[in-house]
């Protein structure tokens, strides 16, 4: 067994899959998640998927003293931190509750962490630390700027990991910039279930697939992209999964041992790797990819565009080949035919009561 792993916010859409990723790594997890927007079932439904259970605790990044408990229980190598909420309209209209749990939930982790001398950590950052990009394809020396307040929260977090950064070299900080996560474990039984209207576009199109949503609302027809459309870099939640494995596997690696049987750790300070395919794709062929794979048509509607919203996105993933040995492998085929598959197992997500 590889070494010990705190997981924040690991029953959600990515922790989840993440957990199956580090189990199969042969890593030791524990899970902690507030579960204030994931459901307890994805943890069962994990620990089906493995064939054991996962530690699990029900708990609040925010809360200190609950923290240390876990931290004293156990000998972590490190953290992989999801705890966060993420839709963007939301925190357009709930700025202080971003900035409380984003921001604040962090700023708690680290304390808990640096008292109890972990120092190793894999924030889940985002492409939206972008913003408007310049240039594409995107690369982690790009320009940072956000425009709402759930991307300004994932930049204050960077912002805050690299101040830690300068301040002691001990610390080993390296935030992942997801891109557009899409998918489902292949066997259909965990994937992305939103808490009512769905705030991305794949879950929008599969619930209208399913007839639980009756079309779907693309916002903005007239960008300049290949159909009108936005254009995203949509990556498979496992590949995004690996990705985490990689980076922890690159910081075990940073770790080597003296004569006497003492190990250092290199230290990695402040490193930003995008998560991404490096391909853009539309709107419209990402509707017509799914229409192809469910034999489902896809009804929709134009609508006006979005504030904040941009025209294009999409990554240059050289960094995460080139130091951490990965790169995504799945199509955009393979991220409809998996989300089908979910979505048509369970139309209700998690709740199969609804």
């Amino acid at each position: 067994m590889k070494n010990k792993i705190l997981v924040t916010g690991g029953v959600g859409y990515i922790g989840s899959h993440t957990c199956i990723a580090l189990h199969e790594a042969g890593y030791d997890i524990v899970v902690y998640d507030n579960l204030s927007n994931s459901s307890r079932e994805a943890i069962n439904r994990v620990s089906t998927l493995i064939g054991q259970s996962i530690k699990f605790i029900e708990g609040d990044v925010r809360d200190a003293e609950s923290l240390k408990r876990v931290f004293s229980s156990h000998q972590f190598f490190g953290v992989i931190h999801f705890a966060g909420l993420k839709a963007v309209g939301e925190s357009v209209a709930k700025p202080l509750l971003y900035y409380n749990n984003n921001v604040s939930g962090t700023i708690t982790l680290l304390e808990v962490m640096a008292e109890y001398d972990v120092k190793n950590l894999i924030f889940s950052s985002s492409a939206t630390v972008y913003g408007d990009p310049e240039t594409l394809p995107i690369n982690e020396k790009s320009k940072r700027s956000c425009t709402n307040p759930y991307g300004q929260s994932k930049l204050t977090v960077e912002h805050i990991l690299e101040d830690l950064a300068v301040s002691d070299d001990s610390w080993n900080l390296i935030p992942l910039r997801y891109f557009n996560p899409v998918g489902a474990h292949p066997s259909g039984k965990i994937g992305e279930d939103p808490n009512d209207i769905p705030n991305n576009l794949m879950p929008y199109i599969s619930q209208v697939a399913v007839g639980k949503l009756e079309k779907l609302s693309i916002f903005g027809h007239d960008y300049p992209t290949i159909d009108g459309t936005g254009v995203r870099d949509f990556i498979h939640v496992t590949d995004l999964a690996k990705g985490h494995v990689a980076a922890l596997n690159y910081l075990e690696k940073q770790t080597s041992s003296n004569e006497s049987g003492t190990t250092k750790q290199n230290s990695v300070g402040f490193l930003p790797i995008n998560l991404g395919t490096g391909k853009g794709t539309s709107v419209l062929e990402l509707v017509s990819a799914f229409s192809d794979v469910s034999k489902q048509d896809i009804p929709y509607q134009f609508a006006e565009r979005r504030a904040g919203d941009i025209a294009s996105c999409y990554a240059s993933a050289d960094k995460a080949k080139n130091l951490l040995g990965w790169q995504a492998k799945l199509s955009i085929t393979d991220m409809c035919q998996d989300t089908w598959r979910w979505q048509s197992i369970n139309p209700n997500g998690y709740d199969i009561e609804k």
